[in-house]
């Protein structure tokens, strides 16, 4: 199955590996630059079928740090459109980029908040802040949460004018979405806050503006933290909720990552933890997922797939250790996977 392609609407990928976004801290302000281009197309000429691009704000304020990537001006679209391109004309691989806002976990740099002086005021539902000695965002108005609703619509126009055939709406790890979605991190008591729905409202607002800017041609998929692993917090019930809406909202896959919004949580981390998760929301909320964390093997990959645990397989660290994984599992098993015919010597 791992080799077996797979299809959203109008759109196929070759095969179920996907490379998990991953931020480079890599760009200047902003803008890919020649490392991107050579990180993700080696992951595409290994044999991914889908590549991801890392978390890429929609903003400035948006960025976890000064170096990460976004996508509100020309110089990000067109240095995105050269990914795409090679991947496109050189590999049998699919693209898609992760669109996000850090929210309050914004303004940082090495895990670390910069002070004032050197970073920027961070926004988010609440004005909490993320961890004790950080300082406190800047509650987001209403017409505020309205105009980020508009950079994410706006961020899906360029990506799909850039060439991408997945959009992703990062609305994990403690990220500002998550943050909407978490009743620890939001207290508000307006129409973003309070009761599930309002909660989710955000994310909602942004599913319907993206959907607007994609084609039958290309996918939609949401990442979020199935369980903050946190008392009173968000977890895999309300995941299961979500899930079900935003199937029924038109969204393809749900990426079922975990944690990162609730500081100094313990988080039981062994190979294929969250797995379970993608389980559960696959089979409870009837769509598709995608299954991450500690996946590394094909082997291993391949039995998520066979049990029906999950549709994708996104790898991290893996496929930056090896970003020939891929192929080398193809090999291994006998399996058909793109291969460049400059390398079709290497076969075995």
């Amino acid at each position: 199955m791992l080799y077996s392609s797979l299809h959203f609407r109008n759109l196929e990928l070759p095969n179920r590996w996907v490379l998990s976004p991953m931020c480079m801290y890599s760009a200047q302000d902003g803008v890919a630059n020649d490392f991107h281009f050579v990180h993700y197309n080696s992951r595409a000429i290994g044999g991914v079928g889908l590549v991801m691009v890392e978390a890429t704000a929609v903003e400035p304020i948006g960025r976890i740090t000064h170096k990460c990537l976004g996508l509100w001006n020309d110089k990000h679209q067109d240095a995105f459109e050269k990914i795409t391109q090679f991947i496109h004309t050189k590999t049998a691989a699919k693209v898609g980029i992760q669109l996000a806002h850090a929210g309050r976990k914004a303004s940082t740099w090495n895990g670390v908040q910069l002070p004032s002086e050197q970073g920027w005021q961070t926004v988010a539902p609440s004005a909490i802040a993320y961890k004790d000695g950080e300082l406190s965002p800047r509650a987001l108005t209403t017409e505020e949460i309205k105009t980020i609703v508009h950079l994410f619509r706006s961020a899906a126009r360029r990506a799909v004018e850039a060439g991408f055939d997945v959009i992703e709406i990062h609305a994990a790890h403690g990220y500002l979405i998550h943050q909407f979605l978490s009743p620890l991190s939001n207290l508000r008591t307006d129409e973003y806050g309070g009761s599930f729905e309002n909660r989710a409202r955000l994310l909602y607002d942004i599913v319907q503006a993206v959907k607007e800017e994609i084609t039958e041609h290309h996918a939609l998929f949401v990442r979020i933290s199935a369980d903050e692993y946190a008392e009173n917090g968000w977890n895999i019930e309300h995941s299961i909720a979500l899930a079900t809406q935003l199937k029924e909202m038109g969204v393809d896959l749900i990426d079922v990552s975990s944690g990162g919004n609730i500081h100094g949580v313990s988080i039981p981390v062994q190979d294929g933890y969250q797995v379970p998760f993608a389980h559960a929301i696959r089979q409870s909320a009837n769509i598709k997922t995608g299954a991450v964390g500690l996946i590394t093997t094909a082997r291993q990959a391949e039995l998520i797939l066979e049990n029906n645990q999950a549709d994708l397989i996104f790898v991290g660290r893996e496929l930056l250790r090896n970003p020939y994984l891929p192929l080398q599992g193809a090999f291994e098993s006998g399996a058909e996977c793109f291969i460049p015919s400059q390398y079709e010597r290497a076969r075995p």
